[in-house]
């Protein structure tokens, strides 16, 4: 009769053994996305024109855009900026702003599943670009220039 239960003995404890390698490798994965989503790998500005935002996703939806980053003086071809806004108020303001030369001030978190945002640039706020300061002309130059 002590076979029984010996086995029965080990078959619990195997048992509860796998649950608790389970339990601690689930509080592990939630212990992990909790401190990646609300501590950022880094923090920015970005400056340029959103040409697009839109909501989707399968199961997890999300706001995702791309903006086209400008630099004013320099001719070169536009740099794409993509991002993802998770809260409404943030995407409302970007919506409101399209067309426009915004900064995009956002925070980088690494290492999230695709269900958080398709990029790992949030924005979390939006402002309006100032306009380029207009320098007067050098006075110097327009002599140089008089026939």
């Amino acid at each position: 009769m002590s076979e029984p239960s010996t086995l029965q003995t080990i078959k619990q404890r195997a048992i509860k053994s796998l649950l608790m390698i389970i339990a601690l490798v689930l509080g592990a994965a939630v212990l992990y996305l909790f401190v990646a989503y609300h501590y950022s790998y880094s923090q920015g500005e970005s400056v340029g024109y959103v040409q697009k935002l839109s909501y989707k996703g399968w199961l997890c939806k999300t706001w995702e855009g791309e903006q086209l980053r400008s630099i004013v003086n320099l001719q070169t071809v536009p740099e794409k900026f993509l991002f993802t806004a998770k809260d409404d108020a943030v995407a409302e303001k970007i919506n409101q702003s399209l067309g426009q030369k915004v900064i995009l001030m956002y925070e980088e978190h690494e290492g999230l599943p695709s269900c958080f945002g398709d990029t790992t640039h949030f924005v979390v706020d939006v402002r309006e670009a100032p306009a380029p300061a207009v320098q007067p002309a050098d006075p110097s130059s327009a002599r140089a220039n008089k026939p």
